[in-house]
């Protein structure tokens, strides 16, 4: 399998053409492109909720110089 040349690129579009129809192709590209702004959107936005957890959670204090406490005497 090699690289994709331009009779491969042809053909593919001469597909889309028959299956879709000349007017359907800009709707289906509309479509695929708000498709992915929204699941750009999305991903941003689990980032964002996750950086606000980090951002509310409280941060452990460093621990200090003395000898851990015995549980057990």
């Amino acid at each position: 399998m090699g690289e994709f040349s331009i009779t491969h690129w042809i053909i593919l579009g001469g597909i889309f053409l028959l299956f879709f129809g000349a007017k359907r192709i800009p709707e289906v590209g509309a479509s695929l492109g708000k498709g992915f702004k929204e699941f750009k959107r999305g991903l941003s936005d689990i980032g964002n909720a996750a950086s606000e957890d980090d951002a509310a959670r409280p941060r452990a204090l460093p621990p200090e110089n003395k000898p851990p406490k015995r549980l057990v005497e």
